[in-house]
Order: C-alpha cells, then structure tokens, then sequence
C-alpha cells in the first residue's frame, strides 16, 4: 500500500490592502510601485518588475573613470 500522499499548505501570504489602495491612488508613485512588487515577491527571488536595471551612465559611486579607461585601451 503506498503513502497517503498529503497537501502542502497554501503558500499565499495574502497582499497587504494598504499598499494596494495606496497604488490604486497614485499609480505613478515610484515608491508604491516598489512596495506594491516586494509585497507580491518572495523574499530571495529576483528583483519586482518597477526597478529598472542599468542606465547610460554608469553610477558615480562606481569609481568609473572614463578618461582612465580610454588610456587603457589605447
């Protein structure tokens, strides 16, 4: 006879309806877009859709140095 097979619990943590109210007001809010996608993320997963990767210029803090990095490929 084989194992009773058993079902795992519901892993919906639910959504908190104060960040979804707050998005439905201002839907252009950065910063309630964010909550509104850590919310619905799991925690180590990848990164919510309204933060954008890279721009055209890498970040000052960076160390960049673009005349240093043309006499190197020279």
């Amino acid at each position: 006879m084989g194992m009773p097979t058993k079902q795992p619990p519901s892993q919906d943590a639910g959504r908190d309806e104060s960040i979804a109210r707050r998005l439905d007001k201002q839907p252009g809010n950065k910063d309630a877009q964010l909550d509104a996608g850590l919310d619905e993320s799991m925690d180590a997963s990848d990164p919510p859709a309204s933060t954008q990767p890279g721009r055209a210029d890498p970040a000052p803090s960076s160390g960049y140095d673009e005349e240093a990095e043309r006499q190197r490929d020279a």
